[in-house]
C-alpha cells in the first residue's frame, strides 16, 4: 500500500511517501514558517522524489490533533481535499501517538507524548508498545503539567517500567519530570522528539479509512474562542458558538 502523509500539528512540518512501510521518501522541517505556504510544495516534492504521482496513492494519512489550532487544520484540510479530489483513502492519527511512534520499541515501558498548551497545561496521553505494536494505555488529553506528571508517576511505581517521555516540548517540562520520576527516566536523542510523516503513514495503516466530508480536527480542548462563548453564556446548552451567531 503507498500512502502519503502529513504532520503540521505544531512548527515542525513533515511529509513523507511510503510503500508497504518502505519509506520512499520524507522530508522534515523543523523552523518556524508558514505551513499554510510550504506544505503543498514539500508534497509535491516528496512525491517527486519518489517517483509517483498523487494517483499513485492508496490512502492518505494526516496527523488529526492535538496541536496548534491553525496547524492541525492545515494538514487536515490539505488532506481532506486531496483524498476528496482523486477519490482516495483518508485516515487520522493522533498526533500525540505519532510523537510516541518515536519512542524506543520497549516492551511495556511508559511513553509520555506532550506539547506545551501554555499556562502550564499539556496536551498528553500514555502509550506502551507491546510485541512491537503501540498501544494507548491513557486516552489523550489537555491537563495540567502538575497533574499529569503525578499521574505517571503513579502509573510507573506500579508497573516499575521506565518512563519514555518524547516531545520537542519536553525541555520546558523536563524538572517537573525529573523531580518526579527520578531514575526511571529514559533521556531520548533529540531526533526521537520530533514527529515524523513516516510514523503518521506507519500508523496510518492500521486505522480504518473515516469519511471525508465529516472528517474533523481532535483539538482535545475547546478554542479559545469557544470557552470564551461558553463562559459569557452559560445557560446555553447544545451546538456551538459559532451555530448561535
Amino acid at each position: 500500500m503507498r500512502i502519503l502523509a502529513m504532520d503540521t500539528s505544531n512548527q515542525t512540518m513533515s511529509t513523507a511517501v511510503i510503500e508497504d512501510q518502505k519509506i520512499l521518501a520524507e522530508r522534515t522541517i523543523n523552523v518556524k514558517r508558514n505551513h499554510s505556504v510550504q506544505l503543498m510544495p514539500a508534497i509535491e516534492q516528496v512525491l517527486k522524489d519518489a517517483a509517483l504521482t498523487l494517483e499513485d496513492m492508496d490512502r492518505i494519512a494526516v496527523a488529526k490533533g492535538p496541536g496548534s489550532y491553525t496547524g492541525v487544520r492545515i494538514a487536515v484540510t490539505v488532506a481532506k481535499t486531496l483524498a476528496w479530489t482523486t477519490s482516495t483513502e483518508l485516515v487520522g492519527v493522533s498526533s500525540l501517538k505519532v510523537q510516541a511512534g518515536n519512542a524506543s520499541p520497549l516492551d511495556e515501558s511508559l511513553i509520555v507524548p506532550i506539547m506545551d498548551a501554555r499556562r502550564g497545561n499539556l496536551y498528553t496521553g500514555l502509550y506502551t508498545f507491546r510485541e512491537g505494536q503501540l498501544l494507548q494505555l491513557e486516552k489523550d488529553r489537555h491537563v495540567s503539567a502538575e497533574e499529569w506528571v503525578e499521574i505517571v508517576a503513579r502509573r510507573q511505581r506500579e508497573s516499575l517500567q521506565p518512563v519514555q517521555v518524547i516531545g520537542a516540548d519536553y525541555i520546558k517540562y523536563q524538572e517537573l519530570f525529573e523531580s518526579k520520576l527520578k531514575g526511571s527516566l529514559l533521556t531520548l536523542p533529540m531526533y526521537q522528539q520530533l514527529p515524523r510523516a513516516s510514523v503518521v503513514a506507519w500508523l496510518g495503516l492500521k486505522e480504518a479509512p473515516v469519511d471525508v466530508h465529516s472528517f474533523v480536527p481532535e483539538y482535545t480542548k475547546l478554542t479559545e474562542a469557544e470557552e470564551n462563548w461558553k463562559e459569557a453564556n452559560p445557560d446555553q446548552k447544545g451546538g456551538s458558538y459559532i451555530e448561535k451567531y
